[in-house]
């Protein structure tokens, strides 16, 4: 299984719906797509504060590095890419086999 994590921060005029909206995207994408085994978008809530201006994650898990390689240029990511690329002021993408 690989477990493909996006840290991210956003643009500073991204309102909580915005944000809202392309999480459900998303959680969408996952009945589009096969090999997405499941989505979880959320708000970091730690009290930490090491997190360096990223404030949302999204973490995706597939079944393997095949479904996550025919998922980077799938047309429903492209979609996706579309309307959350111009929302992103910085992005960490990390992949890992678990």
């Amino acid at each position: 299984m690989i477990r493909h994590i996006l840290f991210i921060q956003f643009t500073e005029d991204v309102r909580e719906k915005d944000v809202a909206s392309i999480f459900m995207m998303f959680r969408e994408i996952k009945s589009k797509i096969s090999g997405i085994l499941s989505v979880e978008c959320s708000k970091n809530n730690s009290p930490e504060g090491l997190n360096k201006g990223f404030s949302h994650c999204v973490v995706m898990d597939f079944v393997d590095e095949h479904a996550r390689d025919a998922y980077l240029p799938h047309p429903e990511h492209e979609t996706l890419k579309q309307q959350f690329v111009p929302m992103i002021k910085d992005i960490i993408v990390l992949d890992y086999e678990v």
